[in-house]
């Protein structure tokens, strides 16, 4: 199964170090957070790798493309540049040529790390057979709020000011009919897709009480560091 990685995005977050490289490339511990979550989906079995990069994406295509190392670890690996600008909606779209007609694939950010069981998830995803799933976790309010009843998405709120319930971790697993559902570059998957794939009872929600971490500003990344550091990495198996 196909694991597709947004690595485009322009970080600004952390911009302590995406003025000069593309956040999946910033480190942690001795190397990218990119190879973090290659290594972890690979450590499923799951090791076919389509990279969405976009934002300096020649520094991505350089480092895994001028290893000898990487390129036996990650031997299907592919390095799609999807434009600088394009939002998350339209990187997705953009690889639609490298799937079949209702093929399953896996979905994931570029900044995120967790010990999610991608076996349990992948089985919890083709056993609803809806057209999207995602993993749903518990930290700060900051990020995309889900409503669930019965593990199924009913509403979709993008960075809501208030309360923080359950929240979109990333870790999707999606079908392949899921590009009906986006228009065109300018489309932000967190935005109408998900809510449309929500309010058709379409948007399954895999909950997951485990670890998971945003490498999102420097204060994030010091504290994912200091896991690895410490060897308390709870996305390594």
């Amino acid at each position: 199964m196909k694991v597709v990685i947004l690595a485009g995005g322009y970080g600004t977050r952390l911009a302590e170090y995406t003025s000069t490289i593309p956040k999946p490339l910033v480190k942690i511990g001795n190397e990218p957070i990119l190879t973090h979550i290659m290594r972890f989906y690979s450590s499923f079995g799951f090791n076919n790798f389509i990279i969405a990069a976009g934002y300096k994406q020649k520094a991505i295509f350089d480092y895994y493309k001028d290893s000898i190392r990487l390129q036996k670890e990650f031997p299907n690996l592919k390095i799609v540049n999807t434009g600088k600008d394009t939002m998350t909606g339209g990187r997705i779209l953009k690889l639609k040529h490298y799937f079949k007609k209702n093929e399953n694939f896996f979905m994931t950010y570029g900044d995120g790390l967790s010990d999610v069981n991608l076996n349990k998830l992948k089985k919890f995803h083709d056993s609803h057979r809806k057209i999207a799933t995602v993993t749903a976790v518990h930290p700060p309010v900051r990020f995309g709020e889900l409503e669930i009843t019965n593990d199924k998405v009913t509403n979709f709120e993008e960075k809501p000011q208030a309360k923080a319930g359950w929240i979109n971790g990333g870790f999707f697993v999606l079908n392949y009919k899921v590009f009906n559902y986006i228009k065109d570059d300018t489309t932000m998957f967190e935005r109408q897709p998900m809510s449309k794939l929500a309010n058709r009872g379409k948007l399954m929600a895999f909950k997951h009480n485990g670890f998971w971490k945003c490498m999102d500003t420097l204060r994030d990344k010091i504290i994912l560091d200091k896991m690895w550091n410490e060897k308390k990495a709870l996305w390594k198996k």
